[in-house]
């Protein structure tokens, strides 16, 4: 879901706690973030309240490293007062390294919520990404969704929701066999197939 401060607020209201991915368009808070980290990790983290953990994952050729912080005392973070239960800011450091090629290094910032040690946060980030990897990897094989050319205007948005509809009905399907790609070709074959689809 995106970051928004009405979300944050329903989950907390809800009685759950957040970890929000931070995007560069969301202006004020993700620089503010992106600069407290700058900062602490020039100072090499001295006198500042933080968390740690690392995670090496070797494998199919490559290494995985990523390095987890969090950052307590968010009090002075530009508009933390529109987050309702704002505790802390993360980062989540992806390095890879794949022989013969130079590493790969990324970055991601979070607002979280909970009070729970740095590997929970860590554990939660991964989670979060497994999905989100697990479901474009589904619409990308069945769907083509890399390949689409629809740049324009809201169209990508638009089409993307289509995508998530078509996906949700070909997966509540227990009468057709095969995966996602084949029920997708044969509803585009058998329109009576299609309309049970619709119809369900």
């Amino acid at each position: 879901m995106g970051t928004q401060t009405a979300i944050a607020h329903q989950i907390i209201e809800g009685g759950g706690d957040y970890i929000l991915s931070l995007k560069g368009n969301q202006g004020n808070i993700h620089e503010d973030v992106e600069q407290v980290f700058t900062w602490a990790r020039q100072q090499d983290f001295k006198d500042i309240s933080h968390e740690f953990h690392q995670t090496i994952t070797p494998g199919h050729g490559r290494i995985d490293i990523r390095r987890h912080w969090l950052l307590d005392g968010v009090e002075h973070l530009i508009n933390a007062e529109r987050w309702v239960g704002l505790k802390r800011v993360g980062l989540v450091e992806a390095e890879r390294r794949i022989l013969g090629q130079p590493p790969t290094i990324e970055q991601r910032y979070y607002l979280v919520s909970f009070d729970g040690d740095v590997q929970r946060f860590a554990q939660g980030v991964r989670s979060h990404w497994g999905i989100e990897n697990q479901l474009h990897w589904v619409l990308d094989v069945a769907f083509h969704e890399d390949a689409s050319r629809i740049r324009k205007d809201h169209a990508p948005a638009n089409l993307a929701v289509v995508r998530h509809i078509a996906l949700n009905l070909l997966r509540q399907d227990a009468f057709a066999k095969g995966g996602i790609k084949a029920k997708r070709l044969q509803a585009g074959w058998d329109n009576d197939y299609l309309i049970r689809l619709l119809s369900s």
